[in-house]
C-alpha cells in the first residue's frame, strides 16, 4: 500500500504568477502534439498539409479543449458548484476538465478549420486522431499530481491512500487511465495510422478505444461529485458519455470500410 505523495500544484513559482503542474501537463500534451504531427506530415506528404496548417491546427485545437473541456465540466459534472461559484468556470489552472466537453469542442473548432481551409473534415480527424492520446495521458498525471479523481476503496497490493479525502486505500485510477487512455491508446491508433486506411477509419477506432478504455477504468474510479455519482444499472456519466462513443465508432468503422476508394 502506497500513500499519496500531495504535491504541490504549483511546480513553479515566477515572482507573482504561479506554474501549475496541470497547465505544465497541457503544455506538455501540445508538444507531443506539435512533433508526433510533424513525423505523420512527412510520412502522410500532402499536398497542402505542412507545419503551417499543423500550428493552425493546434490552435484551433486549443480553443476546442479548453472551451469545451471547461463547459463540459460545469455542465455534465457539477453544475451546482459552478453556478454557484462562478468565477471558479475560470479557473482552469485548478483542474476539472471534461474529456466529452473538449471532444466535442475539438469536433467543432475542426471543422470551423477544415470550412475555413477547404479541407476535408474527416481526414482532419483521422489525421489529428493518433496525436490525442499522449496529450490525454499527460492531463491523468496531472490529475495525479493534484491528487483529483481518485478511486474506489480497494484492497489490492498497490492500493494507495489519498490523504487529502481519507485513509480509506483506493485504486490510483489516474495512473490506470494514464495507461490506458494515453499509453495503450496511443499505440494502438499509431500503429494502426501507418498504413493507408479508409476515411475516417482511425476516427472510428480512436472513439471504440477510448470510449471502451474509459468504461473499463471507470470501474475503480470514485464516481464524480456532483449531482450524478453513480446512476442507472450502476454505472458513472464517464461511462454513459463513453457508450455513444463506442456505438458511434464501430458505425463509422463499418461505413469507412464501405466506401470504395476513400484513403486516408
Amino acid at each position: 500500500m502506497f500513500i499519496h505523495p500531495q504535491f504541490d500544484p504549483v511546480a513553479i513559482h515566477l515572482g507573482p504568477i504561479a506554474v501549475h503542474w496541470y497547465g505544465l501537463m497541457y503544455l506538455l500534451g501540445f508538444t507531443l502534439f506539435l512533433l508526433l504531427g510533424r513525423k505523420r506530415l512527412r510520412a502522410l506528404n500532402r499536398p497542402g498539409w505542412d507545419a503551417k496548417m499543423l500550428d493552425d491546427l493546434l490552435f484551433y485545437g486549443v480553443l476546442g479543449v479548453v472551451l469545451g473541456g471547461r463547459l463540459g465540466e460545469v455542465l455534465f459534472y457539477e453544475p451546482g458548484y459552478y453556478f454557484s461559484h462562478p468565477l471558479k468556470i475560470f479557473a482552469v489552472w485548478e483542474g476539472g476538465m471534461s474529456f466529452h466537453g473538449g471532444f466535442i469542442g475539438v469536433m467543432l473548432a475542426m471543422a470551423w478549420f477544415a470550412r475555413k481551409q477547404k479541407f476535408h473534415w474527416l481526414q482532419l480527424m483521422d489525421f489529428i486522431a493518433p496525436l490525442v492520446p499522449l496529450g490525454l495521458g499527460a492531463g491523468r498525471i496531472g490529475n495525479f499530481i493534484n491528487g483529483e479523481l481518485w478511486g474506489r476503496p480497494t484492497d489490492v497490493p498497490w492500493a494507495m491512500i489519498f490523504p487529502q479525502v481519507d485513509n480509506v486505500p483506493r485504486h490510483p485510477s489516474q495512473l490506470y487511465e494514464f495507461a490506458l487512455e494515453g499509453l495503450a491508446l496511443f499505440t494502438l491508433l499509431w500503429l494502426y495510422s501507418k498504413k493507408p486506411r479508409p476515411t475516417g477509419a482511425v476516427s472510428g477506432l480512436f472513439l471504440i478505444g477510448y470510449g471502451s478504455f474509459r468504461f473499463l477504468a471507470e470501474f475503480t474510479r470514485n464516481p464524480d461529485d456532483g449531482i450524478f455519482g453513480l446512476m442507472t444499472f450502476g454505472v458513472s456519466m464517464g461511462q454513459w458519455l463513453g457508450l455513444p462513443m463506442v456505438l458511434a465508432g464501430i458505425a463509422m468503422m463499418v461505413w469507412a470500410y464501405r466506401q470504395p476508394g476513400r484513403e486516408r
